[in-house]
């Protein structure tokens, strides 16, 4: 199974304040990683810092055996890694289609696996909202809007943060869906999560993460089984 991306040794600083302590993970192609922790562990600061979004001190970030540590976001981002953010960040006076059409990239070798039309099949939900302007969409349909943005970049490598956070169980139950099926294409994602009942039946892996450390790493069945790991890091 190859290596899609690999964080070694990661710290990281807010001016002068330390969020991540050597942390690592890894993820293998077509695997989905659950990143999971409490609130405030370190699990969005990850997040960006694989994205480029902020810089770490010292430790390494590999795509595919290439040091990515360093490299603007827009780099990493034409190098295949897209970012799905825990706010959503859509522009909320275009068109749930402008939203999409101006996110539109091919993928590192030219790639052209989700044209509009594929994200639509795989969003049916947004496909009768296209003209809706994003500012009217529900806290779920954004969250699909912004899915759909990230895989208008063709990406091989898919972060996903807190991507059930706040949205009603209904919806919930849709993105992890959804995540099922970007699975079953293949795709290679990390998921951000405090809920480990979510993750279940998603991912095949996971990392805990405690005060910006990585505590565990293991299968997910094997986190799921361990009581004293959940009650001590997730309060399960």
């Amino acid at each position: 199974m190859s290596e899609m991306l690999r964080v070694h040794q990661l710290e990281v600083l807010y001016d002068t304040s330390q969020v991540l302590f050597g942390l690592s993970l890894h993820l293998n192609a077509g695997e989905t990683l659950a990143l999971l922790g409490r609130n405030g562990a370190g699990k969005s600061t990850t997040m960006k810092a694989m994205a480029g979004m902020i810089a770490s001190r010292s430790g390494d970030i590999l795509m595919q055996d290439r040091s990515i540590k360093g490299m603007p976001a827009h780099l990493i981002a034409r190098a295949g890694l897209a970012y799905v953010p825990e706010d959503r960040q859509i522009f909320s006076e275009l068109s749930v289609e402008d939203n999409l059409d101006i996110a539109f990239k091919r993928g590192p070798s030219g790639e052209d696996h989700w044209p509009i039309e594929r994200v639509y099949e795989m969003l049916p939900l947004l496909k009768p909202l296209r003209k809706r302007l994003g500012g009217l969409l529900s806290g779920g349909e954004q969250q699909m809007l912004t899915v759909g943005r990230a895989l208008m970049g063709n990406p091989r490598i898919l972060l996903l943060d807190e991507p059930s956070e706040g949205l009603a169980p209904i919806m919930v139950q849709k993105i992890g869906e959804l995540i099922q099926s970007l699975k079953a294409t293949g795709t290679s994602i990390v998921l951000a999560e405090q809920n480990l009942h979510f993750c279940l039946g998603l991912a095949d892996r996971a990392v805990v993460i405690d005060k910006g450390s990585d505590v565990f790493t293991g299968s997910i069945e094997a986190l799921n089984a361990d009581a004293q790991i959940k009650q001590r890091y997730l309060s399960v």
